[in-house]
């Protein structure tokens, strides 16, 4: 074995620096957007206190900040806004709802289309909606069927991560990949080039996270908290629109999944009538409904109706600001001292002074029935707690007020009425970069700028999806990438990496690859294994003198396998948070699942491109 001769000492110290970037990102204690910048600011500022020549020329360090006008980071931004724009619409729901419908039938068919869709869902999306939105499903699934939600959980967020690799927009690893490798001059990479070796894994994955990765799981007894789990009592009125009208309660509660509990039934203001399944509901019905924030606002989505109190003089598309776009749910607790504590809300005029509408009240140790207690001629007490609707400036005003406290649950309401137009540009931006009308840098900045300007979300809602730590490993992991290319530092690591492999197939070299991102994508950032990794894989591929392309895919594979830790990726510390689970755990499950992606692929990707 012939070691390469050692480069230059600025390719040495890039060599250097970048191993201890790798040792940086992997600690806990000090915050990944810290380490990324202390990098990047090592990086220039050497660069600028030792000049470097590069083509009779000084290298200039202030290029290393081109990284955060990088096309890749351009489509990540905005792909992670228009991801935003789906969740804040809640376009997703009807998928969770129809799973939880199915989940009763056949567990284990409904498991597997819960992982399907996962998967397909974030070829296309930024899995972390996808995840946020099936975690509650599954749980809620799990405490019905008294299954243990542990061993769903984490097969649920390992398909994301699976589905991802099946597209360049599928996460934002396979972004850099096909952007740093497209500026070394390869050919660019399309959106679905990668796809079939990418379907041949994926299926062995989904299979294996469906049959076997629950059974490695051991039993993990969820304590289930929730800020918001109080039991309030509102009403929900039969709307026009409703599909109830003319059909029986029974109809109602199926719609909901039979979840849905009905304490009585008005027909005109304080006149209850006979509270049976067979009974025809009829415009203008109220529901009489004790359950969770969440389950009402559910409720009143799936069933088209309006929930408001009984009573209320105040019309809810006026001072109780309930036609705003921006709309959230509270929860006031009335405490010692509290004006509102004695009186009613009618006295009081709440409505007029708060710009809020009072949905529903919960009272400790009492279900309230709505022809008795209408919430308007309520005795307040100390304790009791109401849950309110209206505008986000009203709520964040009433948080500034003395004379209530405003509990920490308080949601943001998604704005369903634009679930088309939500789906519709994610759609248009998914379908201009497929067929090459727009290249995905363009198209997924068009689509975050629609989605604000059609009310999808507001700019308050895109800079919240933004995240600074992603931004910052993928500019610092550019910027090294760039230094150990203009270096030889990436030539360097090629020719020893092809020396150690010795005179090993081809074929082998690039599993060998795809094995080391493999272990560094568990480890460090799976951004930064991309940036790194790129370069060496066209090294490897040009002293072998074979096409690139194979190796580079291996890269791409390889830094999407974060199986294995749970600070891999982040979705697996919402998983991790949510089940419960242990770091041995994801060791015990997602190291199988790491080698079955690796040796798959070490044979498909050989057959295919070698």
């Amino acid at each position: 074995m012939i070691l390469p001769a050692l480069p230059d000492p600025h390719a040495i110290a890039v060599l250097v620096l970048t191993a201890v970037a790798l040792i940086l990102f992997s600690q806990k204690k000090i915050p990944l957007e810290t380490s990324s910048l202390i990098v990047l600011l090592i990086l220039t500022v050497g660069f600028e206190l030792f000049p470097y020549q590069t083509g009779g020329e000084r290298f200039n360090s202030v290029n290393f900040f081109s990284g955060f006008g990088n096309e890749a980071l351009i489509a990540v931004c905005s792909l992670m806004i228009a991801g935003q724009g789906i969740l804040r619409t809640g376009s997703l729901d009807p998928v969770g709802r129809m799973l939880a419908r199915l989940w009763k039938k056949s567990p284990s068919l409904s498991f597997l289309l819960t992982l399907l869709l996962g998967a397909f869902i974030s070829a296309f999306i930024n899995n972390v909606p996808v995840v946020v939105l099936l975690l509650p499903v599954l749980i809620s699934v799990s405490l019905r069927t008294g299954s243990p939600a542990s061993s769903v959980l984490m097969p649920m967020g390992f398909s994301t991560l699976v589905g991802g690799t099946a597209t360049t927009i599928g996460t934002s690893t396979n972004l850099l990949v096909v952007a740093v490798a497209s500026d070394m001059g390869l050919r660019r990479i399309e959106m679905f080039d990668f796809v079939l070796p990418a379907v041949i894994v994926g299926s062995i994955s989904i299979l294996y996270l469906w049959q076997i990765a629950p059974r490695l799981i051991p039993k993990i007894e969820i304590t289930l908290t929730d800020g918001s789990a109080r039991i309030f009592t509102a009403h929900l009125e039969v709307t026009e629109n409703s599909p109830l009208v003319g059909n029986p309660l029974s109809k109602a509660i199926e719609l909901t999944d039979n979840a849905m509990e009905v304490s009585s039934i008005e027909r005109g203001e304080g006149k209850p009538i006979y509270l049976h399944p067979g009974v025809i509901l009829q415009t203008g019905d109220h529901l009489v409904i004790n359950d969770t924030p969440d389950q009402l606002k559910e409720f009143e989505k799936v069933l088209q109706g309006t929930l408001f109190p009984v009573g209320s003089k105040v019309p809810v598309d006026s001072e109780a600001g309930l036609e705003a776009a921006d709309q959230q749910i509270a929860e006031i607790v009335i405490f010692q001292g509290s004006p509102l504590k004695g009186t009613t809300l009618k006295e009081y005029h709440f409505a007029e002074r708060t710009g809020m509408t009072t949905l529903a009240i919960h009272r400790s140790g009492k279900k309230l029935k709505r022809y008795l207690d209408k919430i308007s001629d309520i005795k307040l007490k100390q304790g009791d707690i109401l849950l309110v609707q209206g505008p986000r400036d009203k709520v964040a005003e009433l948080k500034k007020n003395t004379k209530v406290l405003v509990l920490d649950s308080t949601m943001d309401l998604p704005y369903s009425q634009k679930v088309r137009q939500a789906m519709g540009i994610m759609l248009g931006i998914i379908l201009t970069a497929a067929f090459g009308i727009l290249p995905i840098a363009i198209s997924a900045p068009c689509g975050a700028l629609l989605m604000i300007l059609t009310g999808c979300m507001t700019w308050r809602d895109a800079t919240r999806a933004l995240n600074v730590q992603v931004v910052l490993i993928v500019v610092t992991s550019l910027a090294l990438g760039k230094a150990m290319l203009i270096t030889g530092g990436a030539d360097f690591l090629g020719k020893l990496f092809v020396s150690v492999s010795g005179d090993a197939p081809a074929a082998l070299v690039l599993s060998g690859l795809m094995l080391l991102m493999a272990i560094f994508t568990n480890i460090i950032s799976n951004n930064a294994t991309a940036v790194i990794g790129t370069p060496i894989a066209l090294s490897i591929a040009q002293q072998l003198n074979l096409e690139p392309e194979p190796f580079v895919l291996a890269v791409l594979f390889g830094a999407n396998m974060s199986f294995a830790t749970p600070m891999a990726y982040k979705t697996n510390l919402l998983v991790m948070n949510a089940g419960e689970y242990s770091f041995s755990d994801f060791l015990r499950v997602g190291t199988p699942l790491v080698v079955i992606m690796w040796v798959t692929l070490s044979i498909v990707l050989p057959v295919l491109y070698l």
